[in-house]
């Protein structure tokens, strides 16, 4: 039992849900160069809350939870390689997923006697109130779990999914596209008879296949080596451990809110930022890539940038991942289920944006990046690693920005059978300096933006965020 500011967190149950039916005793996946860059790294965690106000323990025990369960099995059947684990035998040049089995998925079942409301609300709270609700990604020297999975039940308010995953494993449009087949499966249990399993939709049925991804040059080798260079806190750079980053979280000054950013917000931006830029004339408005994203970006990073104390000399580095799977040469199958990602990254003052023109300033900046990774500018190389790092190097001690989520992903779509969720957070961006994005769950074209900043800065930022839309 835990406790967090008085709230209580009982652990009901600990448990592992196994694939329904399995096309093999064991098998192992390699990882590719998109895998490596990124096995070190934290898991990505993200919770569902799902409101059901007349919810009762018996309910919740005697249907969702085993619905959940079953649906998951069933979901595992079809995305077999995430019930195994990753390993790095001595003999291996660099970890693999293994499968065997009886392998499956840690479970985590827990009642919370917070406040739903709260939690799965828009407004300021300490961002420590989410953890308790999030599983443990279980990682050692030797083995490394890809998923786990905690259901959190809150009597008479609805109950939440936490669901961590490694981020060597899978990116976001993988775990979001997981996380949907689960949802799908298990609304369609009550259509079928118990004889019969229902089946997935083409769009979710997931390919494994590395195939698809190419590394003539090895370069995923490079990645793995280059992790021996870094030392953690207490790790020695000369073993092989699947140990991931140790990251500190639950910094009580630490907030985290929601905001809105509508349709309509993202046109007037886009106006206003075109007006800007047309007064430089530096180049041609129609090279500009103004789409919700960048425009998003744009203007939360202005806004978190001049919420942030230093001086204006002060390094910024703003980044985020680009997927991919159809820029590739040839095209990776979009449901590919793996890591398909690589990150991208500027850097600039904080100088750069202390005045009117500072949204326009990082649009542009991000326009640029982005024409550049359409015109091919995106192929795993060792100068792109190095390029990454010397850009990190170079911002040391200043402010590192980057983005988890996407507007692409429709994670409000994930309805089990008790409706939509109401809300969706990335509690991991308070580990990572990033914000969250999202599609509206409202479905109009907005985007939901989660941040986390010190309870001054949060301050700062909703009033800059709020009055900047308005003088638009």
């Amino acid at each position: 039992m835990a406790s967090t500011n008085k709230v209580i967190i009982k652990i009901h149950e600990v448990t592992k849900v196994t694939p329904s039916s399995a096309s093999a005793a064991e098998f192992s996946l390699p990882l590719t160069l998109y895998d490596t860059i990124w096995f070190k790294f934290p898991p990505v965690e993200r919770l569902f809350f799902y409101q059901i106000t007349d919810l009762t323990p018996h309910f919740f025990n005697s249907v969702i939870l085993p619905k959940l369960k079953q649906s998951l099995s069933l979901t595992l059947t079809h995305y077999l390689p995430l019930a195994g684990n990753l390993i790095w035998p001595h003999d291996a040049p660099k970890p693999f997923i293994y499968y065997s089995l009886n392998d499956g998925v840690s479970i985590t079942v827990a009642e919370s006697s917070a406040d739903f409301t709260h939690l799965s609300g828009n407004g300021v709270r300490d961002a420590i109130e989410l953890h308790p609700l999030t599983p443990e990604l279980v990682t050692s020297d030797d083995k490394a779990a890809i998923i786990s999975i905690q259901i959190t039940m809150f009597p008479n308010q609805g109950f939440c999914i936490g669901i961590s995953s490694h981020h060597a494993i899978l990116d976001g449009r993988s775990t979001t596209m997981f996380f949907k087949s689960w949802a799908y499966l298990c609304k369609q249990l009550d259509k079928h008879q118990e004889i019969e399993e229902p089946s997935l939709l083409p769009e979710l049925i997931p390919s494994f296949d590395r195939t698809v991804i190419k590394d003539p040059t090895g370069i995923d080798m490079v990645y793995v080596n280059n992790w021996f260079n870094y030392a953690g806190p207490d790790s020695d750079p000369k073993k092989r451990s699947l140990k991931v980053l140790q990251t500190v979280g639950g910094n009580p000054n630490w907030n985290r809110a929601t905001f809105e950013f509508t349709r309509e917000d993202i046109k007037k931006l886009r106006n206003k930022v075109l007006s800007l830029l047309e007064e430089n004339k530096e180049k041609p408005l129609k090279q500009l890539h103004l789409s919700t994203f960048v425009l998003t970006c744009a203007y939360v990073f202005d806004c978190l940038v001049k919420s942030r104390g230093g001086e204006d000399s002060r390094r910024i580095m703003f980044g985020f991942t680009a997927d991919y799977r159809s820029r590739l040469d040839p095209p990776v199958p979009s449901n590919y289920v793996g890591n398909c990602v690589m990150s991208h990254a500027i850097v600039a003052t904080k100088g750069d944006l202390m005045n009117e023109k500072g949204v326009a300033f990082v649009a542009e900046k991000l326009s640029d990046l982005i024409r550049g990774i359409e015109r091919g500018d995106h192929e795993g190389t060792k100068e792109t690693l190095e390029k990454l790092i010397e850009l990190a190097k170079s911002v040391e001690g200043g402010i590192l920005l980057g983005v988890a989520g996407s507007t692409q992903f429709d994670v409000y779509g994930s309805d089990f059978g008790w409706g939509r969720p109401k809300k969706v957070e990335i509690v991991s961006i308070d580990r990572s300096g990033a914000i969250g994005l999202a599609r509206s769950r409202d479905a109009t074209g907005g985007v939901e933006i989660g941040v986390v900043l010190e309870k001054q800065e949060m301050e700062v930022f909703s009033s800059l965020y709020v009055d900047g839309l308005k003088n638009q």
